[in-house]
């Protein structure tokens, strides 16, 4: 494991709370990352958080749905997540797996609960993809657990790096478009954790347990940390009084246009228009003319 340690690491630009939502068939959760943080966040469209121990909140899942344009990637902490996609693709999303899909020209898939008591808790984050491959042949992956790369720092945080890399550990996947780094950090009671992230990246932290510092600013549960952007800036840090739980995301933006509707993120509203209509006539996998 590589020792970081950096000299300028970013502040909180603000604090943002969540948004109580309901998507799918009803499955209610918060969405933290929403559509008028795109250009302040970009490359990242959409961060929901969902979690409940009553299954009325989930049982139904996310029925057949379109996607074009963007890459989804869901982590479950807790419960279990069949997927089936138009693709022919279908694989069990089990507890602290991760389901990357590249929707590219166009999927339609269905993600239902394969339980019906106890907990499911998990996030849904959208990933804009660059226009020269929004068209590109749809691509998905499970990872189980134990085959995301994780690493423990000599304070005791836990780190599983599902995107990106930290502390010379690679993460399981890696776009060279939007560079992501998408790491799940566990934070023991007085401990601290440092990120490099460069600094044209768009970054933010999203607690999910507990509560952190950054930079001297409290973030409690549930609320995410935009990160200030500073050309001198070099990561960030983050410290726990108390045992916490964190997501850290980082982003190259991409700096083009967005043009979205529902599950469709595409560059312009022609685009849009095209994605509905090959929708509708069932051609929204098929190779562009």
């Amino acid at each position: 494991m590589r020792t970081v340690t950096l000299r300028h690491p970013r502040t909180v630009e603000r604090l943002v709370a969540g948004q109580p939502t309901s998507d799918g068939a009803g499955v209610k959760l918060n969405r933290v990352l929403t559509q008028h943080l795109q250009r302040r966040l970009d490359p990242f469209l959409m961060l929901d958080a969902f979690g409940s121990d009553n299954p009325n909140d989930y049982i139904a899942g996310f029925p057949d749905h379109p996607h074009r344009g963007f890459e989804t990637i869901t982590y479950m902490i807790a419960g279990r997540l069949l997927h089936r996609d138009s693709a022919g693709h279908e694989g069990l999303l089990e507890n602290g797996g991760v389901q990357w899909m590249t929707a590219g020209r166009g999927v339609v898939h269905s993600e239902i609960p394969q339980q019906e008591a106890g907990v499911m808790e998990g996030f849904q984050l959208w990933l804009n993809l660059p226009r020269r491959d929004k068209m590109s042949e749809p691509w998905y992956r499970d990872f189980k657990h134990a085959d995301l790369p994780q690493f423990v720092t000599p304070q005791g945080v836990a780190v599983t790096v599902i995107a990106g890399e930290s502390h010379g550990t690679p993460g399981a996947v890696t776009r060279d478009a939007t560079q992501p780094l998408y790491l799940d950090v566990h934070l023991p009671a007085g401990s601290r954790f440092e990120q490099s992230l460069p600094a044209e990246h768009n970054a933010f932290v999203y607690v999910y347990r507990g509560e952190v510092t950054i930079a001297g600013q409290t973030v409690p549960v549930q609320r995410m940390a935009l990160l200030a952007n500073d050309a001198q800036a070099d990561g960030v840090v983050i410290e726990a009084a108390a045992d916490a739980k964190v997501l850290v995301l980082a982003g190259q933006p991409l700096k083009e246009p967005i043009a979205q509707y529902g599950p469709f993120v595409m560059n312009t509203q022609e685009e849009i228009y095209q994605a509905l209509r090959d929708f509708r006539d069932g051609h929204l996998g098929e190779n562009a003319a």
